[in-house]
């Protein structure tokens, strides 16, 4: 007589495993611990967070993408996730090679130009690109960096003379803003909020669809006259590919509840975040738009894949 076959285990039943594709330490990294705390209280079982930096993220999440689909294995991601996907020959494919899970958080980028061009708004800072014979130098943390895509799009919509100056780093490219050697900046809050605090740099517009609850009288480049300028970093979770879908329901269900309040939401509000909460299907078809829009800003800039 045949045994009958043994019941699937509850699922979770052990640790989770979240990667972090980033060195410890940084912004990134601290949403994460934030996250996998609160995640493993709802969900009764420890999530741990691996770092596994390397390659601008691209190392830890092929470990995700050649992991198993059993839910134990969850990539951190940001919007670096697809700035990489675009700009480099990936050993992966975002849109097949991963599974969306939910989306935490979304925020803009802070568009500052050095105190010494003088410029108070965005017209302020084209009339003055329009004006130098060699227009102005836009500083980013690195080739294909969300801030270097930010300025390539805004060139593309104005058509000013806009120069890329890239860096290792946002620290570099912050230090050379300071110091006027380049003129403006799409810079991600964390990194330039202490010197927009300190009167430091011009703040001239926020890149989202909407306001920043930060600083709510900062106009949006929308508003300021740039159309169609809607650019927000983001952070969310992703799964190996072929997920089973109840699995991928029970984590966007927690992930979204571990985000709504407490030291999650508190955190990204810190970055000038707000959290988002939606189903893994709208996390994939934002990272669908992301993926065809900066695919766009790539090819129109001619830039190369490195």
């Amino acid at each position: 007589m045949a045994l009958p076959a043994a019941a699937a285990e509850p699922y979770p039943s052990r640790p989770i495993t979240l990667i972090v594709p980033f060195a410890a330490g940084g912004g990134t990294d601290t949403i994460a611990r934030d996250l996998a705390k609160t995640l493993g209280e709802k969900l009764g079982v420890g999530v741990v967070v691996d770092n596994r930096g390397g390659g601008g993220g691209i190392i830890g999440a092929q470990s995700v993408a050649k992991a198993t689909a059993d839910g134990y294995t969850l990539l951190f991601a940001t919007s670096t996730f697809v700035t990489n996907a675009v700009t480099s020959a990936t050993p992966y494919k975002v849109d097949q090679d991963f599974t969306p899970i939910a989306m935490l958080g979304r925020g803009p980028l802070m568009v500052v130009a050095s105190k010494e061009l003088g410029v108070h708004d965005v017209a302020g800072l084209m009339d003055a690109a329009r004006k130098r014979p060699a227009g102005l130098d836009f500083c980013s943390a690195g080739p294909g960096s969300i801030n270097h895509l930010a300025g390539e799009l805004f060139k593309q919509k104005t058509q000013l003379n806009l120069t890329h100056v890239p860096y290792k780093g946002s620290g570099p490219a912050t230090l050379d803003l300071l110091a006027d050697r380049v003129q403006l900046f799409f810079a991600t809050v964390p990194t330039i909020l202490p010197y927009v605090k300190e009167d430091k740099v011009s703040l001239l517009a926020v890149t989202g669809a909407t306001r920043s609850p930060l600083y709510p009288q900062v106009p949006t480049m929308i508003e300021s006259g740039v159309k169609g300028f809607d650019i927000t970093t983001w952070w969310g979770v992703l799964a190996p590919p072929r997920m089973p879908a109840a699995l991928v329901a029970q984590l966007n269900q927690a992930i979204n509840q571990a985000a709504a309040k407490g030291a999650v939401k508190d955190r990204l509000s810190s970055e000038g975040a707000e959290t988002y909460s939606g189903s893994a299907e709208d996390f994939r078809k934002v990272l669908g738009t992301e993926l065809s829009n900066w695919r766009a800003v790539v090819k129109n800039a001619n830039l190369k894949l490195q």
